[in-house]
């Protein structure tokens, strides 16, 4: 009777630990910023979404004509383009909370010290296939540098990004944002998933399926709604990427 009864809890814990693993997983988009007194991919933001235990912290890169990586969503800051300018010209920028423009290393620093939260890293697509393949080697170079390599995935809306990506650290996990593969072209890049707009599997239903039985993670970006969080809950997405994560937590608990 002991035996029996240990091997029925035995079997409980494993099915447990796979309905957890199946559970779709929350990214804060651009951090948890919408929150008093904060800014879009502040080190603030990394912070909230840290504290409310998401499964990772997007947010947005781009590298300096003089090689210096930095994180703000826009090409811009304050109208002073990224890629064209030295680091220099735009240090002291601040961001809409009053924190100083940070640098990829400041935030990923940060980003150190929650090991249990994914920095979903977004490079941005540049000028030049030159700069987006500088770009990928320089966060190649930091993100090992500072050992954080299991705790950040790598996104990107350029195609190019993403096979530079592949190429140089095959074991990464990269997903394509533009939206214009299928699953079977995505796979055949080599890519690890696709993160695709939302729209995109209300008009393409299968593709989320699709895309799991070829063994690439999905994820929907940007949802705020929670009927469309819903609707992709119900179809066992593997991420959800959000403005409002305290609102997904609620709807998966």
């Amino acid at each position: 009777m002991k035996n029996t009864v240990k091997k029925l809890t035995l079997v409980a814990l494993f099915l447990s630990t796979i309905t957890l693993s199946a559970q779709t997983k929350v990214i804060a988009h651009r951090g948890y910023w919408d929150t008093p007194t904060n800014a879009q991919n502040s080190i603030q933001a990394l912070q909230m979404a840290a504290k409310i235990k998401v499964y990772g912290s997007e947010f947005d890169v781009s590298i300096t004509n003089d090689g210096i990586l930095v994180v703000n969503h826009d090409s811009d800051i304050q109208g002073i383009d990224i890629e064209t300018n030295s680091f220099s010209t735009i240090k002291n920028l601040k961001l809409k909370n009053g924190e100083k423009l940070p640098t990829l290393e400041e935030y990923l620093i940060e980003g150190k010290k929650y090991p249990n939260l994914k920095m979903i890293f977004e490079l941005k697509p540049h000028k030049s296939k030159e700069n987006e393949d500088r770009a990928v080697l320089a966060s190649l170079k930091l993100v090992k540098k500072l050992g954080v390599e299991n705790q950040v995935e790598y996104i990107s809306f350029s195609k190019n990004i993403c096979e530079q990506f592949k190429k140089h650290n095959p074991n990464s996990h990269v997903s394509y944002l533009k939206g214009d593969l299928t699953p079977e072209e995505a796979k055949q890049m080599n890519f690890t998933g696709i993160d695709y707009h939302f729209s995109l599997f209300t008009k393409n239903p299968t593709w989320i399926k699709d895309a799991q039985n070829l063994g690439l993670i999905v994820n929907a970006w940007t949802v705020n709604n929670e009927n469309d969080m819903q609707n992709l809950l119900d179809k066992k997405i593997d991420y959800i990427t959000t403005d409002k994560p305290e609102m997904l937590q609620k709807l998966i608990k």
